[in-house]
């Protein structure tokens, strides 16, 4: 506004009202203030920064003022209201005001509604708020303020909404807030807030909207605690700690909308009487410890909701229903939209007549027990645009009739028995963006009209039977993300069109038979993360252009045909050996553990070496058998004279360390070098004379099993090499002394680092940590010829060399299945806490006993609570507690290091550490059939740090 124009305004001298809306003004000018007879001044979303001219709160004939949902800062003046004697209506929401709210507030007696919501206030809530005592309504949500409510909000007995949320608030709920008698609304959700909700709540009979979620709260709801709430529209008490049934006289809040109780711990059954609530929209129960009122399984609660016709949302998940869905779910309310019941323990088939549910846009009944196949009626679903049935049992084939959900965006039926063939009309879907079959039985190839799906952003269809050629269509998948078609039986050449995938973030086709090149165009796709090719018949060299993947950050072309060079710029610089791993003729840096590569020069020496060769070699031959013969005679002759080697002399590449300067180096095994104690000897540091720094484990040969236990370690680790095992140098072997001599672990053990004051990892290290044990363990359980069998995985067994990389170590009870073997039994007890269910109690040892120390190891990581800790007795174990509290309490459960309050990406993290709590959990199931194996655990944990990763990009 111009000087000039506000001018005209001060000549005006009688102006009373003075409004701008959704114009921009650089700040408010001080000018303004000069209209002596101004009443109303209102300025709305109007860009409006700067601070407020404490001239403003000299207006004395000023009674409404509105600068919401501006760019204000700084702070109220102490003196905001001694000139302000008329005031009635302050509306300061939503700016980027700070500071404490003046106590000299009280003295706006004349207020009727104030709101200071959405800025950055501090400090108490004023005690002088209590002497407005004709005010209204009163928003003070969405900021920073701390304590209790004050017990002189009682006075406002006028007031008829009171908006107190989102911010630190502590204590109870004071008492004289009771004498509230015309309140109509009161939101204090998102405080910190705690005990029993006070009983003077459920009798004011004005309430209409009570919001007391994201709370501390406890107790039980009372029986009748609709008797006077008979206004109640929206009851909102999710996040809580409250317990007890829901009461049956619930219906006698007859003209409630929407219930959300989810996230407590109410037990007892879902009362049928929620279908006499005739104007229920939404329905939130999930989250607690409910059951099914029915005595029979069949859930009743559906068929009492199908009184409910406005009825649009219900959510009963994770909570122990225990039933069968009975065929009246198909009566629920036509408007209904949103049904979930996921990790409910639901049973038997989907009824037929979920059909007749025809508005329905979302279904999620994963993660039960659900059987049968998929009702053919799922093509009355016309609108429904979210089918989640993943991780049940589910069987038979995908037919055609899902064609006709031509909204669907998400469709994941992941974790089940499904066979048969991807019906090709599912290409026609053109709204779809996620598929995910994995995990199925499904045994076709895959229809050329899926590569059609061309806003398509995630497709999964690892660990199934899919078999033929990747078509060169696989181009048209313009938009995808992430593609994941591992473990399956695909077979060709990998398409150049692969290339044309400009978004892609993931892209693994491990474990097929897939032959022929890496084809260069894959150095076309920029965005690319994450790449697993490995254990496929891939011939031919690494293209050097993948050198410009400036993204890379996970690399596995393992156990294929590759040879030539390695690339060693761009992101090849931060991969491993594993990264390369069992390939016929691949060359490179010796950090790969691989010959390096010949030169130009050195290729032409070899040629005419090779001539030479070619023209001695005819006259020598004769010569050369003849000594040969005589070698194998003389070697006969003397064979039973010279002692065997145990240990592992097959793998020393460098000379053998002797007795004595082992006992040199370590200093005599003085304790001042003790690294560590264990089950069969102790570990301790030595210095040879050249300066190497090693790690020399002796075994206590007085104990009955150490001898087994040297011997288990040199035959395991002979032939196993991997970047997170512990490597061994050598060994020093007599009668009297067995010893292993391994590469020293500057950082020490994860025990250390978990448990010790002085030490701490942030979540990256740690997930970092726990993927490279997964990749240690994937590799024993299905990266060598016969599955090995760690048996005592715990975190004093995980070491960490200079780079915080975590190499699994000792193997002195290890077991080596044969390749008919699944399963073997043992005598050998292993660590208490982390052992398994059938190791401990019958001795059965597999691959899914390591899963089930691993997922209680992930859990110690991100709890630092040892699974044998005093809080855990026979009523309690660490997964119990776990699983308890991940739903709705998991900050209390975390390593308080873990959490980081009010940071950049303290949200983004604590999805991530949920995650990986769930993963831990899927591990350390009681059934080893039901356990996670390691694929799946590696695969899930680089699925959450891409997702950490892509969060900390963000700008």
């Amino acid at each position: 506004m111009s000087t000039e124009g506000l001018g005209r305004l001060q000549g005006a001298g009688r102006r009373r009202w003075f409004a701008i809306f959704h114009h921009f003004l650089v700040n408010i000018p001080k000018e303004i203030t000069s209209l002596p007879n101004l009443r109303n001044f209102s300025v709305l979303s109007s860009n409006l920064v700067g601070i407020i001219p404490a001239s403003m709160f000299n207006m004395s004939k000023l009674q409404y003022l509105h600068l919401g949902n501006n760019s204000l800062t700084g702070t109220l003046p102490e003196n905001l209201c001694d000139n302000l004697p008329k005031i009635e209506f302050l509306y300061l929401i939503k700016n980027q005001l700070y500071g404490q709210i003046p106590s000299n507030i009280g003295k706006c007696s004349s207020l009727r509604e104030l709101s200071l919501a959405r800025n950055g206030f501090t400090g108490f809530i004023p005690q002088e708020f209590g002497n407005l005592t004709i005010l209204e309504g009163l928003d003070i949500s969405v900021n920073h303020l701390i304590g209790e409510i004050p017990k002189e909000i009682g006075n406002l007995t006028m007031i008829q909404n009171l908006y107190l949320y989102e911010n630190n608030l502590t204590g109870f709920i004071p008492q004289e807030m009771g004498k509230l008698s015309k309140l109509e609304s009161l939101d204090l959700e998102l405080n910190r807030l705690g005990g029993p909700i006070p009983a003077w709540i459920f009798n004011i009979s004005t309430i209409q909207f009570l919001s007391l979620s994201a709370n501390s709260f406890f107790g039980s709801l009372p029986p009748n605690m609709c008797h006077v709430l008979k206004n109640l529209q929206g009851l909102y008490l999710a996040g809580n700690y409250l317990s007890g049934n829901i009461p049956m006289s619930i219906s006698n809040c007859s003209r409630l909308t929407i219930i959300t109780l989810l996230s407590n711990e109410f037990t007892g059954s879902i009362p049928d009487s929620l279908g006499n609530l005739r104007q229920l929209n939404v329905l939130q129960l999930s989250d607690n410890k409910l059951t099914s009122e029915s005595s029979s399984q069949e859930l009743s609660l559906f068929s009492s909701l199908a009184n409910c016709m406005l009825l649009r949302h219900i959510s009963l998940e994770r909570n122990p229903l225990n039933g069968v869905l009975p065929n009246s779910l198909g009566n629920l309310s036509s408007s209904i939209e949103i049904i979930y019941a996921f990790g409910s323990g639901i049973m038997g088939s989907i009824p037929g007549s979920i059909g007749n549910l025809s508005n329905l846009i979302a279904l999620r009944l994963d993660n039960n027990q659900l059987t049968g196949s998929i009702p053919t009626s799922v093509k009355g679903l016309g609108k429904l645009q979210g089918l989640y049935l993943h991780n049940n049992i589910i069987t038979g084939t995908l037919s055609t009739d899902l064609c006709n959900l031509r909204m669907l965006n998400d469709f994941n039926i992941s974790q089940n028995q499904v066979s048969g063939s991807i019906p090709g009309c599912l290409g026609n879907i053109t709204s779809i963006r996620y598929i995910d079959l994995s995990f199925n039985k499904i045994t076709s190839s895959v229809p050329i009209s899926l590569w059609n799906l061309k806003d398509l952003l995630e497709l999964r269809l690892t660990s199934n039977f899919f078999n033929g050629s990747l078509a060169p269509e696989i181009g048209k998948l313009k938009a995808v993300t992430w593609l994941d078609m591992s473990l399956n039986h695909f077979s060709g050449n990998i398409p150049s069109t692969i290339g044309d995938l400009q978004r892609l973030i993931q892209l693994s086709l491990a474990n097929n038979n897939l032959e022929g090149s890496i084809p260069s165009t894959i150095a076309d796709i920029q965005s690319l993360e994450y790449l697993d090719l490995s254990h496929n018949n891939v011939s031919g060299s690494i293209p050097k252009l993948m050198e410009n993947l400036t993204y890379l950050t996970y690399l596995n072309v393992s156990s294929n045909d590759l040879r030539g060079e390695i690339p060693s710029e761009g992101p090849f610089t931060k991969f491993t050996y594993d990264s390369f791993a069992f390939n016929r003729a691949l060359c490179g840096a010796p950090r790969f553990h691989l010959p390096p590569c010949q030169t130009i020069s050195r290729r032409k020496s070899r040629t005419r070496k090779t001539v030479l060769i070619a023209i001695i070699l005819p006259g020598m031959l004769s010569v050369v058998i003849v000594a040969g013969l005589g070698t194998v005679f003389h070697r006969y002759k003397k064979k039973s004279k010279i002692p065997s080697q145990t240990g592992l002399s097959s793998l020393i590449e460098q000379p053998r360390i002797s007795y004595y300067e082992l006992l040199q180096a370590t200093n005599g095994y003085s304790q001042e070098n003790l690294l560590g104690v264990g089950s069969f000897g102790s570990v301790y540091k030595g210095i040879l004379n050249d300066g190497k720094i090693l790690a020399v484990k002796v075994f206590n040969l007085q104990l009955e099993r150490a001898f087994r236990s040297f011997d288990a370690e040199c035959n395991i680790l002979r032939n196993l090499r991997h970047r997170n095992l512990t490597k061994v140098i050598t060994s020093c072997s007599n009668p009297d002394f067995k010893s292993l001599v391994l590469e020293f672990m500057p950082n020490g053990s994860l025990e250390k680092w978990l448990h010790s004051e002085n030490c701490s990892l942030d979540v990256m290290q740690r997930l970092n940590i726990m993927i490279d044990v997964a990749c240690a363990l994937q590799y024993l359980h299905h990266g060598y010829t016969t599955p090995v069998i760690h048996c005592d995985l715990k975190p004093s067994n995980v070491l960490l060399d200079q780079d915080m990389v975590a190499h699994v170590s000792d193997f002195g009870i290890a077991k080596m299945l044969s390749e008919e073997e699944t399963i073997t039994h043992t005598n050998t007890l292993a660590t208490l806490g982390y052992i398994a269910p059938e190791y401990g109690s019958e001795g059965l040892v597999s691959t899914k006993c390591d899963v089930y120390s691993y997922g209680i190891m992930l859990m110690e990581m991100l709890t630092r609570k040892r699974p044998n800790d005093e809080m855990f007795d026979g009523n309690l174990s660490l997964r119990g507690w776990v699983c308890g509290s991940i739903a709705n309490a998991i900050m209390d459960i975390l390593d308080v290091n873990l959490i980081r309050s009010n940071e950049e990406y303290a949200t983004q993290e604590l999805e991530c550490l949920s995650s990986i709590m769930k993963v831990a959990l899927n591990c350390s199931k009681e059934s080893p059939n039901e356990r996670s194996n390691m694929e799946y655990a590696l695969a899930a944990l680089n699925h959450i740090k891409l997702h950490l990763l892509s969060c900390y990009r963000r700008p």
